[in-house]
């Protein structure tokens, strides 16, 4: 009687340990998205605001909150680039271009 080879189970690849910029790109990601989703969370509620009709003081007071997280995720979300280009440039001419990209950023949007 003649067997047939045993078919070989393909073999697992493990994934490989990210880079510290991998890390660090990934945690600044979740904490953005964080944020984020907080700020939805505060925009949900000052519709239910004005839609319940609240005094406008107290929906700007909201909305001024709201704004503020946003700013402070950008920032956050800026200073992240930041780090970045300086912990992946080869060189010291490619950090300082990648420094002065996010200089541009936040004067154009900041």
């Amino acid at each position: 009687m003649a067997t047939t080879p045993a078919k070989s189970k393909p073999a697992a690849t493990a994934t490989p340990p990210l880079s510290a910029a991998a890390t660090f790109r990934s945690e600044h990601q979740r904490d953005v998205v964080n944020r984020l989703k907080r700020i939805e969370g505060q925009v949900r509620g000052l519709i239910d605001m004005v839609e319940g009709g609240r005094p406008c003081e107290d929906v700007a007071q909201q909305m001024s909150a709201a704004r503020k997280a946003m700013d402070k995720a950008f920032y956050r979300m800026m200073a992240c680039s930041v780090m970045e280009a300086v912990s992946v440039s080869a060189s010291e001419d490619e950090t300082l271009r990648e420094v002065e990209r996010s200089t541009r950023i936040l004067e154009k949007y900041a």
